[in-house]
């Protein structure tokens, strides 16, 4: 186990410090590049902090809907092939749901403020 801070609580206090303390200092093509690493940076940390839970609800998701056990990526593969053949489609019991919360699950580290993203994380099941 290593000492804290963590890798994520460290790109996390570059961004801020970035953000709060350089960014109001800078402006044009300059700023632009800094917000970009700023974003940059949140995306390390949302990575590191949030991105394992989803790929192994992942994995437990493709393990299931394949009745085959492997790597993310293999499974992955495995899928696309199937839908790619015509094997599987939207009709498939479980591809539809495994699909939208692969989508969100991925949106909730690349997008966490994406409209339509904070939409869809909101509703609850009973929802439509």
């Amino acid at each position: 186990m290593q000492d804290e801070p963590t890798p994520a609580e460290l790109a996390k206090a570059v961004a801020d410090f970035l953000r709060n303390d350089i960014a109001p200092l800078i402006s044009g093509h300059q700023g632009f590049k800094l917000r970009v690493g700023i974003n940059a940076l949140d995306l390390v940390a949302r990575q590191l902090t949030s991105a394992e839970q989803g790929e192994a609800a992942e994995l437990a998701r493709l393990k299931a809907l394949l009745a085959a056990d492997g790597s993310l990526s293999d499974l992955n593969r495995a899928l696309a092939d199937k839908i790619a053949s015509g094997a599987m489609d939207l009709s498939t019991p479980g591809l539809k749901e495994h699909l939208w919360q692969t989508t969100l699950d991925k949106l909730a580290v690349d997008q966490p403020n994406y409209a339509s993203y904070r939409r869809e994380a909101g509703r609850t099941d009973g929802d439509a």
